[in-house]
């Protein structure tokens, strides 16, 4: 039994650091899309770091992109920065890629 139970305990210990990557990541790319888009805005250094932080939290209101996008996309529209649905998941894509890259270097 210890064998099985050794195996079960590694599988644990990987599920949770897969999870805890997997937020990391997340968390990662919804600074840099913060940040994108207030350099989309024009924000200076100070206000885009505020920003940003308030896109990461804004992934805490429900499962999936869709409240970040709404956030982000809204905030675009507010500020006369022409983009689609469309062209911010793609950003979300390409920045999902980087963070990935940014959280295995650290």
């Amino acid at each position: 039994m210890t064998t099985f139970d050794d195996r079960e305990k590694a599988e644990e210990a990987r599920y949770k650091h897969d999870q805890e990557f997997q937020f990391k990541v997340m968390a990662r790319r919804n600074k840099l899309l913060g940040m994108w888009a207030a350099e989309q805005m024009g924000m200076a250094t100070a206000e885009a770091e505020a920003y940003a932080k308030e896109v990461v939290i804004s992934d805490f209101d429900e499962p999936g992109d869709d409240d970040v996008l709404r956030k982000v996309l809204g905030d675009l529209t507010k500020n006369s920065v022409t983009c689609d649905e469309h062209s911010l998941r793609q950003e979300m894509d390409r920045l999902l890629s980087v963070a990935t890259e940014q959280v295995k270097a650290e």
